[in-house]
């Protein structure tokens, strides 16, 4: 039996077994020194208090021994108890200092809920990291990123876990089974067919981990598009399809570019096409749709069904049941 809890005592953390050391060397020399002196510690409580004060060197000298046993106890306790105690304050300074170090080195479980999850740090990332805490600071981002050794940015609201995204103690680590969704970056640095395959393992294992989980994936080439679907994405940005479209329109005219780049710049203030139910609306023609979104702030600028996206559709196009509204929101 005592054996059994002799394990026990031992398999707790260096900081319990020491604070439950110092508690009972306390207890024990305050019931001592009750005994010893009851005129001068009439209760156990005078006593304990006592060797609380002794053994943090604080010395209050309101209750002392004054017999030569007490004494002894008292120079004993000063031995025992005071080196005790010292260790645990110093194993909590070590404790904290250590818990911080692995913290900022990526090396923690998040334990909050309804999160976000970035994978990859780059410039994509880090502005959407950037928008997120300016809009609502309060929203929890998780980034998951290998390359990094610190935590690269100093935002309240983020917490960074290193690792590979596509191995299942990271995405547990970073709490995927609470969180919210998953948006995967692609890394430029890489060949971009790489890139695009290691988006696709990264999107298997979240799936598999969470298949309900609503990921947004990062693909550079229109081969691999397919494959992200397969692999579960809900939703896949194309980012050089998006570059070389705004680059063909600078090409055809200067001023183009120029007002998409402002049209990008002021979505900190706007809901940029953001997908909406059609309630209210179903039958109507798109004219029709497009005066009542007015009528709300809202400016409807094209409709989604299925996985194809129909901006600004001819005047006579209906909506159907399962369709969204895409628009531009304050």
């Amino acid at each position: 039996m005592v054996q059994h809890w002799l394990a026990k005592f031992l398999r707790l953390p260096v900081v319990v077994r020491i604070f439950l050391l110092a508690s009972f060397i306390t207890i024990i020399f305050g019931y001592i020194i009750h005994l010893i002196e009851p005129d001068n510690f009439p209760t156990i409580f005078e006593g304990i208090w006592w060797a609380v004060v002794t053994t943090a060197t604080i010395g209050y000298g309101d209750y002392a021994p004054v017999t030569v046993a007490g004494r002894i106890t008292g120079i004993i306790l000063m031995l025992v108890g005071i080196a005790i105690v010292s260790s645990y304050f110093v194993s909590l300074a070590t404790v904290a200092v250590t818990m911080q170090a692995a913290y900022m080195e990526g090396k923690l479980i998040f334990k909050g809920h309804r999160h976000m999850i970035i994978i990859g740090w780059n410039e994509r990332s880090k502005e959407l990291i950037s928008s997120i805490s300016k809009k609502d600071p309060s929203k929890k981002v998780v980034l998951i990123d290998e390359t990094l050794d610190m935590m690269p940015t100093e935002y309240k609201n983020v917490h960074f876990i290193k690792g590979r995204a596509n191995l299942d103690n990271i995405l547990l680590k970073a709490n995927i089974l609470e969180a919210e969704c998953v948006v995967i970056t692609s890394d430029q640095n890489k060949n971009e067919l790489y890139a695009d395959m290691n988006t696709i393992i990264t999107l298997l294992a979240i799936k598999g981990t969470r298949p309900t989980i609503r990921c947004i994936a990062e693909i550079l080439t229109s081969e691999q598009v397919e494959n992200a679907r397969r692999a579960g994405a809900d939703e896949i940005i194309q980012s050089n399809i998006l570059t070389s479209s705004f680059l063909l329109n600078s090409l055809e005219s200067h001023s183009t570019m120029d007002s998409i780049l402002n049209v990008i710049r002021d979505s900190e203030n706007h809901h940029l096409l953001t997908c909406e139910p059609v309630d209210g609306i179903v039958g109507k023609q798109f004219y029709e749709a497009c005066k009542l979104f007015l009528k709300q702030n809202k400016m409807l600028v094209g409709i989604k069904r299925g996985d194809k996206t129909h901006i600004n559709p001819p005047l006579e196009f209906k909506i159907q049941q399962e369709d969204l509204a895409v628009v531009i929101t304050e």
